[in-house]
């Protein structure tokens, strides 16, 4: 199974800390953003921007930790549009919270997971499943 983690720079250590226990149980991480300093170029965008949008292209199930920035919701807009399987960890059920939600946080293709790291884990090595790849 290859996936891809989308989330903001607040969440670098958690980011991190998904992607290995992902790892550990056979998964394959498609590109590995945090790696990445924050930019000072257009062209290094550019690079970047291309690593991520092929990781997703790549992936069978992008993973979105929110809170996430922008960055991060135009890769659930990519990863919707070519028809990934996403799951939408809402640590705190943040999308039930109107304010803060969004259209896209509520399609049918979007799992939606609450709760502990650990549940989201759980929830995505189980709905392994569910996903073809």
């Amino acid at each position: 199974m290859k996936f891809y983690v989308a989330s903001s720079f607040q969440n670098i250590d958690q980011v991190r800390d998904v992607c290995e226990r992902l790892k550990r149980t056979g998964y394959t991480h498609t590109y590995d953003w945090t790696q990445n300093s924050r930019t000072s170029t257009v062209e290094e965008l550019r690079r970047i921007g291309e690593k991520e949008k092929q990781a997703i292209i790549e992936s069978d199930v992008i993973l979105v930790l929110l809170p996430g920035g922008k960055g991060s919701h135009v890769e659930l807009g990519i990863a919707l549009g070519l028809n990934k399987k996403v799951i939408l960890y809402s640590p705190n059920n943040e999308i039930s919270d109107f304010a803060q939600t969004t259209t896209f946080y509520h399609l049918s293709e979007v799992e939606v997971c609450t709760g502990s790291v650990d549940e989201l884990l759980e929830y995505a090595t189980t709905a392994k499943s569910h996903f073809k790849g």
